[in-house]
């Protein structure tokens, strides 16, 4: 849920390893990117005999990257260091675990048989079970609307019920049977079809085991500052611990804009929001603008309809498809699209199920999460649950499927090494940069691939009117 204002305005909206060759100029060079990127990650693990490499606990070394590191060290911050890359731009949806969106992806697109998607039988049938507290068993499920149901939970406490301590197996006690259903390519044909063609991350986590004001302030900050719950008074007195991406972009000089529709989410930390920036915090309608005309920021954060189509439940997940696909289809007709990269992702779970256990993460500071008595003890050493995760390019790895443990700040991350930025918490200097979905010296998508268009909403809210499911209807079109 996320709940924001608009600058001005008084109104809530309440749902709220590497494989470059070269990357511009010729010193810069495969090996150098690659000791930017993976070695600043993924390299910092401990044996644990009997664990995967991505769910080994991370090692608390002095060799950790510092706030304020620079992805190239020797390099000037602020210098565009991947020149192919003159536009990022950022979606994030809301609420969904990577298995409640794309857990059917390798059963249902042969191309993508190798994603870790739900687990099947040989006959189809999902092996996917969670019990609730007495000990009824659940198994994984298509949702029967494409309406989600609003009885599933994702709090600090509910998401570490689910976890078990890696077990993964407490969804429907921390919710409810309805934690277990999923989505397929007939609910989201958009989704699926982009997911066909463009990269995406199978080990993509949201940032912790907590809701939606957690995750973003991690997208923006590399913390959550002490938050675990989605508290827009706590949330307004508790600024960012390091400062903000908008910190640095702006004094770098680097240009962005927050397109939003009912409210621009980096409202949620103090003092972003400032009389000087309301000219980069604009309505999502001059997104489509922009992109037509070729004027992109560097930067671009693209916001969905926070009450209607974010994908937030009781919302009808069509509509998200709808703005999603609006929004990626404006890209890709864009003049920008030669040299932009766009991510596709999800702030956090939602309260729905995934098979894969989020592993231990670099704790951003020493600011400890602000539990209340009772609260299930914990930090911010460990990451949230997948969530999806579709980088659309034309410099992305055709087919390719990412393995490499990343979480928001390494979104974050892919930004501060494309500018050369120095990172704002140990989270972010440490997180891996993405940089594995491209291949900048051979560009697959120059002329982009057909992707399908978003469903009509009809059939699908009759069908949740039906069964007695009244979503909101989006109050801003795109």
């Amino acid at each position: 849920m996320v709940i924001v204002q608009q600058p001005g305005r008084h109104r809530g909206s309440e749902s709220l390893r590497t494989s470059v060759e070269t990357v511009g100029e010729p010193r810069m060079t495969r090996r150098t990117l690659i000791r930017a990127g993976a070695a600043a990650g993924a390299a910092f693990t401990l044996a644990s005999p009997g664990l995967p490499a991505w769910a080994r606990p991370v090692a608390d070394l002095a060799a950790l990257r510092k706030p304020g590191s620079r992805p190239f060290p020797r390099r000037r911050e602020g210098e565009h260091s991947i020149k192919q890359i003159q536009h990022v731009v950022v979606v994030m949806m809301e609420d969904h675990s990577f298995d409640s969106i794309l857990g059917m992806l390798p059963h249902r697109v042969r191309s993508r048989r190798h994603v870790d998607g739900l687990p099947v039988s040989r006959t189809g049938m999902q092996l996917a079970v969670n019990s609730d507290g007495q000990g009824l068993p659940y198994r994984a499920s298509r949702a029967p609307t494409v309406c989600p149901p609003s009885n599933v939970t994702k709090t600090w406490n509910a998401s570490h019920v689910a976890w078990d301590n890696g077990r993964n197996d407490g969804f429907v006690r921390a919710s409810s049977p309805e934690a277990m259903t999923f989505f397929d390519q007939s609910d989201l044909p958009f989704t699926y079809s982009l997911a066909t063609h463009f990269p995406v991350g199978e080990r993509y986590f949201s940032s912790v085991l907590a809701e939606t004001y957690p995750n973003r302030r991690f997208l923006f900050s590399g913390t959550a500052s002490g938050l675990v719950a989605t508290d827009l008074p706590l949330s307004l007195r508790v600024p960012a611990a390091n400062g903000t991406i908008f910190d640095r972009l702006d004094h770098l000089g680097i240009s962005w804009k927050s397109y939003f529709t009912d409210g621009p989410t980096m409202a949620i930390i103090p003092g972003t929001v400032t009389p000087k920036r309301l000219r980069k915090i604009v309505p999502i309608r001059q997104y489509y603008k922009d992109a037509a005309a070729g004027r992109l920021p560097q930067v671009s954060f693209v916001e969905p309809d926070f009450r209607a189509s974010s994908e937030h439940y009781p919302q009808d997940v069509q509509f998200g498809e709808q703005f999603a696909a609006k929004v990626v289809h404006a890209l890709l007709a864009s003049p920008n699209w030669r040299h932009a990269a766009l991510f596709l992702t999800y702030d956090e779970h939602g309260g729905f199920f995934d098979h894969v256990p989020p592993p231990s993460a670099v704790a951003p500071d020493s600011i400890a999460p602000m539990l209340n008595p009772g609260d299930i003890p914990g930090s911010y050493d460990r990451y949230g649950f997948r969530v999806p995760l579709i980088a659309v390019s034309p410099y992305a790895k055709r087919n390719y499927v990412s393995r490499v443990v990343q979480d928001h700040t390494s979104i974050l991350r892919f930004i501060e090494t494309v500018w050369n930025i120095g990172a704002i918490t140990y989270r972010d200097a440490n997180a891996h940069n993405m940089t594995d979905y491209f291949r900048f010296h051979r560009p697959a998508f120059l002329h982009p691939p057909q992707i399908a268009a978003a469903p009509p909403t009809g059939p699908g809210l009759a069908n949740c009117h039906a069964q007695g499911e009244n979503p909101p209807l989006p109050l801003f079109p795109g």
